[in-house]
């Protein structure tokens, strides 16, 4: 698995970073940022439901 996240789509809702934090955090400005693109195992569905829950869109989850 890999995330991407596209900052011109962001509107900072924090939705990501709530539902998995040790994959998404904020910068200054309430962007997402990408702490992990290649988030362990354990982190899956916690992922996936970071993706669904994005008001933006501005994440996607690769299945490698």
């Amino acid at each position: 698995m890999r995330v991407t996240a596209d900052n011109e789509r962001c509107i900072g809702a924090g939705q990501c970073v709530l539902t998995a934090p040790d994959v998404f955090d904020q910068d200054d400005d309430g962007l997402v940022t990408v702490l992990a693109p290649e988030p362990g195992a354990e982190l899956t569905d916690a992922v996936w439901r970071a993706g669904d829950l994005c008001p933006a869109r501005a994440i996607t989850v690769h299945e490698d």
